[in-house]
């Protein structure tokens, strides 16, 4: 059982920056899909970026352009880098992970990291 552990989410201004971290339990090994996902109040969550394991990312449409997502498999991390932040980037943002199994795929959550843009 992959245990995540978000960090870094806080206040920000518009405009203004964060970068969120998300340390797994263990290697991230094999096939895998690492995301962030993000749900406001009132709203379904959805992805907001993921990364594979041959680095192929995908970005929603709203934050294109002004998120990063990376990882460091050495340190078993992954990490959005978040510009020009925006009310509307105001949510819970989740990190996951997605495996395959022979069947299915798994998903594993964290427990969640709040980003609030506000002035």
């Amino acid at each position: 059982q992959v245990q995540l552990v978000e960090s870094g989410g806080g206040l920000v201004q518009p405009g203004g920056s964060l970068t969120l971290s998300c340390v797994a339990s263990e290697s991230i090994s094999g096939i895998y899909v690492m995301g962030w996902y993000r749900q406001a109040p009132g709203k379904l969550r959805e992805l907001v970026a993921s990364i594979t394991n041959i680095d192929s990312t995908r970005y929603a449409a709203s934050v294109r352009g002004r998120f990063t997502i990376s990882k460091d498999s050495a340190k078993n991390t992954v990490y959005l880098r978040m510009n020009s932040l925006k009310l509307e980037d105001t949510a819970v943002y989740f990190c996951n992970v997605r495996r395959p199994t022979s069947t299915t795929w798994n998903d594993y959550w964290g427990q969640g990291t709040q980003v609030t843009v506000s002035s």
